[in-house]
């Protein structure tokens, strides 16, 4: 790991700094996407057992991200854009935000096995180790392909709340995982052009730093068509009615419309990037919009 001198004084930690170690942002749409496979699952859990499970999903993306936090410190020292979170601006030590991150994991597994079952938990907790071992251990430092690999970890959400409801997985709890995994290329590196002298000053290899930005818009595209074809397929195959198909297929269009035009824009500097902000901020509405209408379509089957 990289050495980066922190402050000399740790500060006392407040409620608002383990709050943002747990990543709240990210947490929001874990839960969004838990909650809409919950909902479209054919079996509807009673709202006690269904808040219970959905807690137990926030509190291990909570965990997940102060584990996060905890292993990159260095590395948030470094970027702007994570400088000020708890551990590198000095409001917290190493040792607790780890033992806040362990904590919170553990909990949320126990909690999810006691009150639904045994599937979700294991599932659960698989998506925690993922996400720590596998993205942020394993691949963050090391490959510019991490944010590919690693995207399956916020792909598990639906998974999970599918399987807290039925007890088992199907195409369709699958082909949501596949959606948010096809997404997270053209999202994550839509935002990486943006900022890319940030993460080469921190030293990750994500590949607008190490390629091209040419190529790294063209495996953008690459991704998106591929998200696409993932997001209609519900229709098609039976799966979601029209009223959902006809709204993934404009949506989704929009969407590789646009990073087409990233494709096509030849700007290598950040502020003139309109075409990869437009993008990211319409990647965001894109994936709530295909999750709500399609918990929508199947609760209203």
């Amino acid at each position: 790991m990289t050495t980066t001198a922190f402050p000399t004084t740790t500060l006392p930690a407040g409620a608002g700094d383990f709050f943002a170690l747990t990543k709240p942002r990210v947490m929001r749409s874990v839960v969004f996407t838990a909650l809409c496979g919950m909902l479209a699952a054919p079996v509807q859990l009673p709202f006690t057992l269904a808040f219970t499970a959905i807690l137990a999903i926030a509190l291990a993306a909570g965990s997940a991200g102060a584990l996060n936090q905890w292993y990159e410190s260095d590395i948030d020292a470094l970027m702007k854009r994570t400088a000020k979170r708890p551990l590198p601006a000095g409001k917290m030590e190493r040792e607790t935000a780890l033992q806040f991150g362990v904590a919170l994991g553990v909990f949320s597994v126990l909690l999810m096995g006691l009150a639904i079952g045994l599937i979700a938990a294991g599932l659960l907790a698989v998506s925690i180790l993922f996400y720590v071992l596998v993205y942020t251990v394993g691949l963050k430092r090391r490959t510019p392909q991490n944010i590919v690999i690693g995207g399956a970890a916020g792909a598990f959400p639906p998974l999970i709340g599918w399987v807290a409801a039925t007890g088992s997985l199907s195409t369709l709890p699958l082909l949501m995982f596949a959606i948010i995994f096809l997404w997270t290329p053209p999202h994550s590196w839509a935002l990486a052009l943006l900022i890319r002298d940030d993460y080469a000053k921190g030293g990750v290899p994500m590949l607008p730093v190490v390629a091209s930005a040419a190529t790294t818009r063209w495996q953008m595209l690459f991704y998106a068509v591929l998200m696409a074809a993932a997001a209609v397929a519900p229709w098609p195959l039976g799966l979601a009615g029209a009223t959902y198909g006809l709204i993934a297929t404009l949506t989704s269009l929009v969407f590789v419309g646009l990073t087409a035009w990233v494709v096509v824009q030849r700007a290598e500097t950040t502020p003139a990037m309109k075409a990869e902000r437009v993008l990211f901020v319409y990647s965001i509405g894109y994936i709530l919009a295909i999750f709500a209408t399609l918990a929508f379509d199947r609760l209203t089957a």
